[in-house]
């Protein structure tokens, strides 16, 4: 990882940020979801479907970010947890104010249900060389977030690629 420091290397495949949701996943919000966009699946609606389907009521799997994103506000917080907190410590580490984020891709394995309480961590798998962009000179990354159940079961990992960036100054 050429011209990567040795601080930001060292972080490489090392769980961070290792988070328990606030809340248990609950049906309200699978079916505010749902809802939301008018999926009439009778697996997230219908119990007996979702027995003979699932063994049970499952959230759909496109949610299964929604139980980490903060509250703006919760009793007792006096900071507001910002989501993909390692995407930000690289930004910062690195001197790139600005960022996007060019890919995204979600891997399922276990089924979420009704009642779970799922824990969370971020591991950064890889940082670039500095790169010269339309955008401006960076640096791309790819952090995965890992999601397990109560039980320790592998559910989900998103992956993102982000690119950090400085805009070139006007000429």
């Amino acid at each position: 990882m050429s011209g990567v420091p040795p601080e930001i290397e060292a972080l490489i495949d090392v769980p961070q940020y290792d988070e328990v949701s606030e809340f248990p996943v609950e049906r309200g919000y699978i079916w505010t979801s749902c809802a939301s966009v008018e999926n009439g699946n009778p697996l997230f609606w219908d119990d007996a479907v979702a027995d003979e389907l699932t063994g049970g009521p499952i959230a759909m799997p496109s949610m299964i970010s929604n139980w980490f994103r903060p509250h703006y506000w919760a009793p007792g917080r006096d900071v507001q947890p910002m989501p993909l907190q390692v995407h930000f410590d690289l930004k910062e580490s690195l001197g790139l104010p600005e960022a996007v984020m060019s890919d995204n891709t979600v891997t399922y394995y276990e089924p979420v249900r009704v009642g779970d309480v799922l824990r969370t961590c971020q591991k950064l798998r890889s940082v670039s060389a500095e790169k010269q962009t339309k955008l401006g000179t960076g640096r791309f990354w790819v952090i995965d977030v890992e999601y397990r159940n109560q039980r320790d079961e592998l559910v989900g990992i998103e992956s993102w690629t982000g690119f950090g960036y400085r805009r070139e100054a006007a000429a």
